[in-house]
């Protein structure tokens, strides 16, 4: 409680200090002038004053007047207080800690506001200069030379030493503010870094599993239209597919939204992520939607980390939804290629040259960034681009084990 009270009353102190530092620096000048009045009053028992009362106050008031320029000329005000009081002493006034309160007052500020070797070469000049005076007054013939000079020794440098300790401790206090500055715009930065990656690793999710399913579901809607009449018992499979793409669409659909609504306190169960073992459900869907795909296998096939599995199957996931929308052509070609630690894939159809490609510009789709970005988040690469002998390929190396750690999927 006590220490709760005190520091309260030295945060308003301070922050008066602050807001109204003439004030401040005033009430301590005249608090110096009344010390520095009394310690010239002062003498030995049986010894006489000096004569000259006029010129110790006129030199004391001179020096209190010139500490209120301590914050600005810290170096001037040293100087002008060391005078003063070696003069003062030199006239054959008793030295004591109340006549050298200007001086130290001066000296504790200098070591808060200069630098060390400032203070070094003004404070030990300091020193030297009133110790040299003492030692040669006639105030105090009677004490040993080696009692006259450790006394202002002591006493100029306990200032010093306090100014010092104080200029450390704000040095302290700004540096550990700084860091926790440093930190905390860290944290900002890391945070949004997060919210960025999760932003574009949603928007890839979501963008797979609309566009697959929609684009099937487009394709098959509009071979049942010009099978209607011709083959109705192809339209009416076709149609049941169609309810099946739509409704693994929604499945998808319901699965990724639902990663967003769910918080960190609950533990329903989630959908597994997709991979390479429905590819098989992927090439039924394609067929249905007039698209043959033929897959072959190169190489004894490896066991895959789950991020990058799923990273194999959206990629060619998309490349076949880019076959369905854009190519004049109803057959494409997946190979996968088991080449070390690395999986080769290659998604290729025949169609015309420039039919194949798929549109570019951030207006007409994003396919082939999304396809890249998935390849790079598990340290692997892509390259897409129409084939010299006629329509587009999509070729990506993916490591089995993800080289980087990073924007692996759930």
């Amino acid at each position: 409680m006590t220490t709760s009270l005190e520091r309260r009353y030295t945060d308003r102190l301070e922050e008066f200090s602050e807001r109204h530092p003439f004030l401040v620096d005033l009430a301590l000048v005249l608090a110096l002038m009344g010390s520095a009045a009394l310690g010239a009053s002062l003498t030995l028992p049986g010894a006489a004053p000096p004569d000259d009362d006029r010129l110790a106050v006129v030199l004391m008031g001179v020096s209190c007047l010139a500490l209120l320029k301590h914050r600005t000329h810290p170096r001037l005000t040293v100087v002008v207080n060391a005078l003063c009081a070696t003069v003062v002493i030199a006239q054959g006034y008793l030295l004591t800690p109340l006549l050298l309160g200007p001086v130290m007052a001066s000296l504790y500020w200098l070591a808060t506001l200069a630098e060390r070797e400032t203070v070094r070469a003004y404070g030990l000049s300091t020193v030297v200069v009133v110790t040299l005076a003492a030692a040669g007054s006639d105030s105090m013939d009677h004490v040993s030379l080696l009692l006259r000079s450790i006394g202002p020794v002591f006493w100029l440098l306990l200032p010093l030493a306090a100014g010092t300790m104080t200029r450390l401790r704000r040095a302290y206090l700004a540096a550990t503010q700084a860091r926790a500055e440093h930190a905390e715009r860290t944290r900002e930065e890391e945070a949004r870094l997060r919210v960025t990656e999760e932003r574009m690793r949603i928007a890839r999710e979501l963008h797979d599993v609309v566009a697959h399913h929609l684009a099937l579901a487009n394709a098959q809607a509009g071979t049942a239209e010009h099978l209607a009449l011709a083959n109705p018992r192809q339209t009416q499979q076709i149609l049941h597919d169609l309810t099946g793409t739509t409704s693994s669409a929604l499945r998808e659909l319901k699965a990724t939204l639902g990663l967003l609504r769910q918080t960190d306190d609950e533990g329903a169960p989630l959908e597994p992520a997709p991979g390479l073992a429905r590819l098989p459900e992927l090439v039924s869907s394609c067929a249905s939607a007039g698209i043959t795909v033929t897959v072959t296998t190169e190489g004894e096939p490896q066991p895959l980390s789950p991020g990058v599995d799923l990273t194999a199957f959206r990629i060619v996931q998309e490349a076949l939804t880019n076959v369905t929308k854009h190519a004049a052509t109803q057959t494409a070609h997946v190979r996968f290629v088991y080449d070390g630690p690395r999986l080769l894939i290659t998604v290729t159809d025949e169609g015309p040259p420039t039919a194949a490609a798929e549109p570019s510009g951030p207006s007409k789709g994003f396919g082939v960034m999304g396809m890249r970005e998935r390849a790079h988040s598990v340290g692997g690469e892509l390259r897409a681009g129409p084939r010299p002998e006629g329509g587009f390929e999509v070729s990506t190396a993916l490591p089995l084990q993800p080289s980087v750690s990073g924007d692996e999927e759930r």
